[in-house]
This record gives C-alpha cells, sequence and structure tokens, in this order.
C-alpha cells in the first residue's frame, strides 16, 4: 500500500463522521504515539480509542477509503517497532479491557484484545488456573499485544508460546471480513478462509520445510498451523503476524492449572556460554522455566538498588535460573536434587525457598531490558537485535560466537533470557548519535542474522519482526517461504492497509531510527546530567519505553507513574512525557522548550521522583520537569504558584513574624480568593503556622540542656522550613529521640535552605545559589565527621540527589552528600542503643515518594520491626507531592492519586493503627482529606520513651 500523506484533521473529521468518537491528532498525542519500545519513530497522523468493535470497523473503512494505514497497539511495549505507523493508530488498552467469561470447567477465557495479562492472571487465578506465558512485562502487556506478537515469557517452555494457548480469535481482516479463527475451520464458510486454503495447497513443500522448525521460531508468519495435518489451525497461525492481516477483536484462550508447588533452583557458572552449554542437561527434568542471566545486570542492580536487592547467588558470572513445578512435595524435592546433581559443570547451587527472596530474583530477570540499557562502557544500549533464537542444544556455541561479532564490531551488550528455549535477549550500545551510527547498526544487523541463520535459529523467538528485521526475512527463509507469507498477507489484507512497513514489503531497517533524529542539548542546561555527559537529549532517551510507568507498583512498595494510576491517559505516564520531549529533542513536532505539547506532558507529573528508582532505565522525570520549567519561564512571567508556593520558605519567615495573625488571614472570608489569586486550589486549605518555630524551642532547650553539659556523639539536625515554622513537634520529638541514643544534638547557626521549592517550580538559578549557600555551610561539619540528619525526606533528598545536578559535581556538595542521612539510617546501626518498645503497635507507613527514590526505606522498616511493630508498608504517592496538589487544577487528580492506595489503606488500618508519614505532604493530605492525622518517625518513637 502507497499510503496518502493526509491532513490529521481531515482524517479525524472522517473519523468522527463514521461514528468514531474519541480520537485525537494533537501535536502532543502524535508525539506520544511516535514511537513504542522500539528504535523506531513514526508520528502517527491520529491516535483513536475504540469503545467497541463498530469503532474498529469504522476506523478500518475510513482509512481503507483514505488511503492512509492502520496500526493497532496495546500497551505500545513492542520493541522491534511493531505498534508504531505513520496513519491512524488504534490503541485498545483504554477501553477494550474486559474479561468476558472464564470458565473454570473448560480452562477457558474469553477477552477483550486491551486486557492487561495480570488482570486476567487475577481472575483466573480465583479459579485456581493461570495463562501460560508470562513476558517480563506481564504488569503491562495486553493479550492482544501478545496474540500480535506471539508473546512467550519466562515459562513458556513449560507452557508453550501464546500461539499453543489460543483457542479462538474474532478477527477483522483487513479486507472488512469479520472472521471467527478457529481450529479445523471450515473453508467454505467464508471467502478469505476459502482463498487462504487455496495459498496452503500452491504452497505444502516450503510450509512443511521451513516453518515450526523449533519452538522459538517466531519471524515471520507461522505457517505450519495451517497443514492440513496440523488441523487448518487459522487462530493459530494469525497469532504473531504483528496486526499484518487482520485487527483482533476478542480472544479465546486457554489456561493451565497453577502447580501447587514451585521452587527455584539457581545454578552458578564461569560465564553465560558455560551456563547455556549446560541447558540440554537441565531441560531433560522438565522445567517450567530456565532462565540465563549475566553477571553484568546483576551488579548494574547492586549499583543502582543496594546490594540488599540481590539475594545471595552461587558463584559465578553468569546464572541458570531453573523453575520446577509439582503438585507433591516430595517428588519436587526429588526434582530438585535431580536438577543439582545433572551433569551441568555448575560452580554451585542454591535452592531458593524464600518466596521473597525468589520474588527478587525474578525481578531483576523481568527488569532484564531496562537495566541491560547502559553498556558497560556507559553507552546508551538499545534494541534492535533483541530477541534471537537459536535450538537450545547449540545455544552455548552460539554464544561465543555472537560475543565475538560484537568484539569484531567494536560493540557490547549483555545476553540474557530464555536458555531453555534457546532465546537470547541483548542490549548493544550501537553508536547511533554519532555519524556513522546507522551504518555500524545495519552492518552488525546484516551479519548478525547470517550467524542465526547458520545455526537454524530465527531472527526473533518472542517479539516479532517489526521494522528491525522484516528486511533480514530473506536470509532466514527462502524466496518460495517468503512469497507464501506475502501470499497469505495479501488473503487478508488485500489492500495493504493493516501494519504497513512490517515484516510483508517491509521498510528499511535503518529507516525511521530515533535517536539519530534527535539533536543533542548541551548548553545553557540548569542541571549537569552527569551520567548522560551532560546531554538533556541523552538523559530523555534513557526512556525506551518498556512501559513500566503505566503499572500498578504498589503491589511490591513501588510509586511510579501516581498520575497515569488516577487517569489511566498515555499523557500522563512517566513514558509518555518522555516521549514529547524527545520529540521536543527532534525538533519537527514539538519545536522547543515552551511549546504547549511540553506544557501538558508536564502539568500532572507530581514530581515524585518515583520514575529516579522504579523506572529500570533511571528516567528522573522530577528532574527534567524542573529543567523544562526553568527554560520555559527564564527571564519571563510566571504563573502565581511558582511564586507563592514555590517561594515558601521565605513567606513561612515572614509569617513566624506573626503566625497568630497570618492564620487568621488564611482562614477567614478572603482566604478563597486569596488562594485563586496565588494559583492554589480554593478547596485546599493553608496549614497553620506554628506559634513557636523550632529554632525557637531548640534554643531554650540548648540554654536548659547547658545548665547540665551537653554530653554525647556530636549530630547535626537538618532543620527544614515545613519542621520549623508547621510541625515543630516533629523536630522536638527527633531531638528527644537522639539525645535518648546518646547524642548530643546541634542545629546550623544560621537559616539555611535546600531550595526544594524554587527546584519542584523550576526557579533553578535561586536554587543553585540557596544550595551552594547551604553546601558551604555543612562541609566543614561532615568533613569533621559530624553526621548531618534531615526529618523531611524531600529535603534530605535535594542534598543526596538534586544538590550533586544543580551544582555541578561540586566536590563540597558530593561530600555533604555522603553526610547527610535520615534519621531511620542514622539511629538503626548506633550500637547499644534499643529503640523505644512498639510491641503491639500496628503501624501503616506511606513512605516519602523522594525517600523511596533516592535513600530508600528499609532503615526505617528495619527499626521499626527491631522495635517490635507490625508494619504494613503503603506503595504509590499520598497525590500531594509538595506544591502540586494544592495547585489549582490538580485538586482531583491529587484525590484520585490518594484514593488508589494511601486512602484505601488508612481506611482498612482501622482506627487503632498508627499512620506513618514522615513527608509534611503526605501528613498534610490525610488531613485536608479528613482521613486520619499522620504522625512523623520521629514522634512515634519519642512517644514511646520512658
Amino acid at each position: 500500500m502507497h499510503a496518502v500523506e493526509m491532513d490529521p484533521n481531515e482524517v479525524v473529521a472522517a473519523l468522527r463522521a463514521a461514528g468514531v468518537t474519541e480520537v485525537d491528532a494533537s501535536t502532543r498525542r502524535r508525539a506520544e504515539y511516535a514511537t513504542d519500545a522500539s528504535l523506531y519513530r513514526v508520528v502517527p497522523t491520529a491516535v483513536a480509542f475504540p469503545r467497541g468493535a463498530d469503532d474498529v470497523a469504522a476506523a478500518l473503512a475510513v482509512c481503507h477509503d483514505l488511503g492512509v494505514p492502520l496500526t493497532a497497539r496495546g500497551a505500545g511495549t513492542s520493541i522491534a517497532g511493531n505498534a508504531v505507523g505513520s496513519g491512524v493508530v488504534l490503541d485498545f488498552s483504554r477501553h477494550l479491557t474486559r474479561i468476558c467469561h472464564v470458565d473454570a470447567e473448560s480452562r477457558t477465557a474469553v477477552v477483550e484484545p486491551g486486557v492487561v495479562l495480570d488482570d486476567l492472571q487475577r481472575a483466573a487465578g480465583a479459579h485456581g488456573l493461570r495463562f501460560g506465558p508470562d513476558p517480563s512485562t506481564h504488569s503491562r502487556c495486553t493479550i492482544g499485544g501478545m496474540i500480535g506478537n506471539n508473546a512467550c515469557g519466562s515459562r513458556a517452555l513449560g507452557y508453550g508460546r501464546t500461539a499453543d494457548n489460543v483457542v479462538e480469535l474474532d478477527v477483522l481482516t483487513g479486507g472488512g471480513e469479520r472472521l471467527t479463527a478457529v481450529r479445523s475451520a471450515d473453508p467454505r464458510s467464508s471467502p478469505t478462509l476459502s482463498k487462504l486454503q487455496e495459498v496452503v495447497r500452491a504452497n505444502l513443500g516450503p510450509l512443511r520445510t521451513e516453518f515450526g522448525r523449533f519452538g522459538r521460531q517466531v519471524s515471520g508468519y507461522s505457517l505450519e498451523h495451517l497443514l492440513p495435518e496440523r488441523g487448518f489451525d487459522v487462530a493459530r497461525a494469525l497469532v504473531g503476524t504483528e496486526g499484518t492481516c487482520g485487527v483482533l477483536l476478542g480472544a479465546k484462550v486457554r489456561l493451565v492449572a497453577v502447580p501447587a508447588r514451585t521452587s527455584l533452583v539457581v545454578l552458578g557458572y564461569p560465564d553465560l556460554a558455560t551456563a547455556a552449554d549446560a541447558v540440554p542437561h537441565i531441560t531433560a527434568h522438565s522445567p517450567v522455566a530456565v532462565e540465563g542471566l549475566d553477571a553484568r545486570i546483576v551488579d548494574v542492580v547492586r549499583a543502582r538498588r543496594g546490594a540488599d536487592a540481590v539475594p545471595p547467588l552461587p558463584k559465578g558470572g553468569g546464572w541458570l535460573f531453573v523453575e520446577l513445578s509439582d503438585d507433591d512435595e516430595s517428588a519436587l524435592a526429588v526434582r530438585q536434587s535431580a536438577v543439582v546433581a545433572a551433569d551441568t559443570g555448575a560452580s554451585g547451587h542454591r535452592i531458593i525457598t524464600d518466596p521473597a527472596q525468589a520474588a527478587a530474583l525474578w525481578r531483576i530477570r523481568e527488569d532484564g531490558a531496562g537495566l541491560a540499557a547502559r553498556s558497560q562502557r556507559g553507552r546508551a544500549a538499545h534494541a534492535g537485535w533483541e530477541d534471537a533464537a537459536v535450538p537450545p542444544e547449540r545455544l552455548g556455541a552460539y554464544l561465543r560466537e555472537f560475543e565475538a561479532l560484537l568484539t569484531d564490531h567494536e560493540l557490547t551488550g549483555t545476553p540474557y533470557g530464555h536458555f531453555g528455549d534457546g532465546c537470547v535477549h541483548v542490549r548493544i550500545d550501537f553508536p547511533l548519535t554519532e555519524p556513522r551510527g546507522p551504518v555500524v547498526f545495519r552492518e552488525f544487523l546484516l551479519e548478525a542474522a547470517e550467524l542465526v541463520a547458520r545455526y537454524g535459529g530465527s531472527l526473533s523467538g518472542e517479539h516479532g519482526d517489526g521494522r528491525a528485521r522484516g528486511e533480514l526475512l530473506p536470509l532466514m527463509y527462502s524466496s518460495a517461504a517468503l512469497r507464501a507469507i506475502s501470499a497469505v498477507k495479501d488473503v487478508f489484507d488485500p489492500a495493504g492497509v493493516l501494519n504497513a512497513g512490517v515484516i510483508v514489503r517491509p521498510r528499511p531497517l535503518d529507516a525511521d531510527l530515533r535517536t539519530p533524529a534527535a539533536h543533542p542539548i548541551r548548553t545553557d542546561l540548569a542541571f549537569g546530567y552527569r551520567e548522560d555527559a551532560g546531554d538533556f537529549t541523552a538523559a530523555v532517551h534513557r526512556c525506551t519505553g518498556v512501559g513500566k510507568c503505566r503499572a500498578d507498583p504498589t503491589g511490591d512498595g513501588g510509586v511510579m507513574c501516581p498520575s497515569y494510576r488516577a487517569t489511566r491517559d498515555e499523557k500522563d505516564s512517566t513514558r509518555g512525557r518522555a516521549r514529547v520531549l524527545q520529540e521536543m529533542t527532534v525538533g519537527s513536532l514539538v519545536p522547543d522548550w515552551r511549546a504547549p505539547a511540553v506544557r501538558e506532558a508536564l502539568d500532572l507529573c507530581l514530581a515524585c521522583k518515583g520514575c529516579a528508582s522504579d523506572c529500570p532505565t533511571g528516567v528522573d522525570m522530577a528532574m527534567y520537569k524542573a529543567e523544562a520549567l526553568y527554560q520555559a519561564y527564564r527571564h519571563r512571567p510566571r504563573p502565581p504558584a511558582h511564586y507563592a508556593l514555590g517561594s515558601l520558605p521565605t513567606w513561612s519567615r515572614l509569617a513566624s513574624l506573626a503566625p497568630g495573625l497570618v492564620n487568621r488571614a488564611t482562614s477567614g472570608p478572603l482566604a478563597a480568593p486569596g488562594k485563586r489569586m496565588a494559583g492554589v486550589d480554593p478547596r485546599r486549605d493553608v496549614p497553620p503556622f506554628a506559634r513557636q518555630t523550632f529554632r525557637r524551642w531548640f534554643s531554650e532547650h540548648r540554654r536548659e540542656r547547658g545548665r547540665v553539659g551537653d554530653p554525647g556523639d556530636p549530630v547535626l539536625l537538618w532543620v527544614d522550613t515545613f519542621t520549623d515554622h508547621f510541625t515543630p513537634q516533629v523536630g522536638i520529638a527527633a531531638v528527644r529521640v537522639l539525645e535518648h541514643a546518646g547524642f548530643a544534638v546541634r542545629i546550623p547557626r544560621k537559616k539555611l535552605c535546600c531550595g526544594l521549592t524554587w527546584i519542584s517550580t523550576g526557579r533553578l538559578d535561586t536554587a543553585r545559589r540557596i544550595l551552594r549557600r547551604s553546601v558551604a555551610e555543612l562541609r566543614p561539619l561532615v568533613a569533621d565527621g559530624i553526621p548531618v540528619v534531615g526529618l523531611e525526606p524531600s529535603c534530605t533528598a535535594v542534598f543526596r540527589s538534586d544538590a550533586l545536578e544543580l551544582l555541578g559535581g561540586d566536590p563540597a556538595a558530593q561530600e555533604v552528600a555522603g553526610g547527610v542521612r535520615t534519621l531511620a539510617e542514622h539511629l538503626a546501626p548506633r550500637a547499644g542503643w534499643e529503640p523505644p518498645n512498639l510491641d503491639g503497635v500496628r503501624v501503616v507507613a506511606q513512605p516519602h515518594c523522594h525517600q523511596h527514590a533516592v535513600m530508600g526505606w528499609e532503615h526505617d522498616r528495619e527499626l521499626l520491626t527491631r522495635a517490635g511493630s507490625t508494619v504494613r508498608r503503603v506503595g504509590g504517592c499520598c497525590g500531594q507531592a509538595g506544591n502540586f496538589g494544592a495547585e489549582r487544577g490538580h485538586y482531583d487528580v491529587s484525590v484520585a492519586i490518594a484514593e488508589s492506595a494511601l486512602l484505601p489503606a488508612v481506611r482498612e488500618a482501622g482506627p487503632d493503627a498508627v499512620v506513618l508519614t514522615d513527608g509534611f505532604s503526605c501528613r498534610t493530605q490525610l488531613s485536608d482529606l479528613g482521613a486520619r492525622e499522620g504522625v512523623h518517625l520521629a514522634e512515634l518513637l519519642a512517644s514511646r520513651l520512658e
């Protein structure tokens, strides 16, 4: 199909006239959908969100009439460029998300294409069932996307590919026929099926010899399922066609029983290739999964998340994770022993019995695509050659030749993957930002494809061909086989409307690359972007599109991305925002920092920093937002909230001169119009100022202590604006606890600030001046070995993260960052000190987002548990997030975020539980919404002091 370039407004008008009501061709929306999780950038003409089959049929008809391509999309996690297109993109993940039926007796489920796999697993799990395949993106990938790519995942070794688990597909062909695709379909029942049968009869030779040679042969079409001896299974044959033959409207899928018992055996080897050699010995014992993991990925996890994030592993440079399942415990134990005793050459083993440790190891494996997104040389590592597969018995030899090929091209990558199936994932540091980058990319892919073909393998083992590998198919298939694939495409999609440029008549593999189209932005930046060579473009291109920001993070205590959880709109995901900023670095669609698309994309970003830790590629959208605000409003008038909320420390010092008068004014009849003028939502209460600041209390306390001396190890308590002017009781409690632990407490002589509110509103020149002054005051103390303890997590986090970026790697900032800690970090390792007794105290804890992202919360949990309390940690964000929840236009989203995790957890806890919220914004949100009064860790500990 030769696509006609259309005016987006004309396409939108035609779609709406046809009855497709939810369609968007705004610049921001087109930027969000210009790429998926691949290297490819194709700006769509419009994006539509179908609500049912009628919308899909209408959209297809419009695309036919206008000569515009149509691309179906689920979660947009396709790594090969399968889910981007120049015409209309249909996003099924917003509305077509119903699990229509789960039949426990027949072990099947009927679902719409936008159903997220984890949601299906929960529904099936209620019946003791599950869907077998489980790709690493299971928390956000859709069933429609899995069917499109023939997704497999870690446990396909035990349960098969998606193609092996479909029963029936409801499909709209490219020609407009609605078709029920099943096994043993009657060709007479459909014009499409009748023509398809003719194609099969004409191509029996290549179908029997070139397709379905081993389990992970995913490249091209799986035409072996159409053979007469295989039952002319049209449903299975359509799986993996990547939306090039039909648009999925619904599916009936097969479910399997959840095993009663599972076990994880970890085997260590000198290197990954040696681990691969052992695979045939392991698979002889019928494991559910055999995953290969390289030490380089584990090293990244330890560096980014801390050593505690990785459970103890056997000695080695590569590991096999072997999952076994059995309904009988003794039989499972026998199989464990058999795996360990197998002739594998393993240097050691561990049998993981702790579910938490097993989950931590699987999380490392699932985050592999993101964790491997930086090469060992510190360069960006890319998809492109991402999931080739070879027969498992040849995997070790293939890996050694593949590593040699990387070396020949002066490239590096970290392989890992589904070794039991012979499937290898790897991200490679192609120099795409350099002039010869695309040439190097092309040359390597051609040689890599030849290597895989020589080993009898498949260019793709589960992600499909997309735009990355379609051009390479002649290296894997004969011309006769390729003609058969093209003939099937033409039967289903005679006009070539569906997903043009993919598999059949593919685009060149080096066309439409995203990174080379972007321009570096290195000058006049406020932050240093130290890990990205000072380049904002490189920083924002950290987002590879894996889409973890679209998942629910609260189950494992994660945060990212709160606003997406509230709105379910791609624009409010970390990925959606990154895509708009990436388009700004290209400059053709989104021209500059002041473009409306940038403002709209960042408006509902809470600057919570959750992505800085939860995103496996290390995106820090809070920093990017602050930079964007800085650039957009530099030397220009700002929104009122930037002055009112962004200068809060200044206003607080003034208010402390007459706090009673200010409190009456902010709660009186003029409060509402005053809030509107200040850019504050009138539904928000202004927190009352304390009648006595913490500094004044501390002066009196010091005078009293001075009479009896001040023994103990010195510690400096950082006095933040919130503790000083709003909640001095937190500071007072901290002093009492620290003194109880044997510390001599000091506070800074001068009134200092971390600059947080100026950072969050993008007033970064002011923030830098404030921080430089504070760092200069703190450095001599830290150099003398005096630790600095912060009580407000967001302020503490500034010294540990933002200060290093704003002050350009200043050694003083680095030294201070090493000396600043939270209260729990300071107290937990204190030798000889026992925390107050919290036996019987039930704690519902909402860790502050910045603490979660920068410092972590494990010391807090350790301290509370050691004191005897039972702790339930709440994931997600409170929704207030500093100034975000107070700003006009954010209130409803702020409340919705609070309702996603925090408020339900507080209600469930009951009135006797303690709600622990170290963040002032978290306590403010709870109070404003009438839920509960939260307490700081210092207050909880102080309340139990003898």
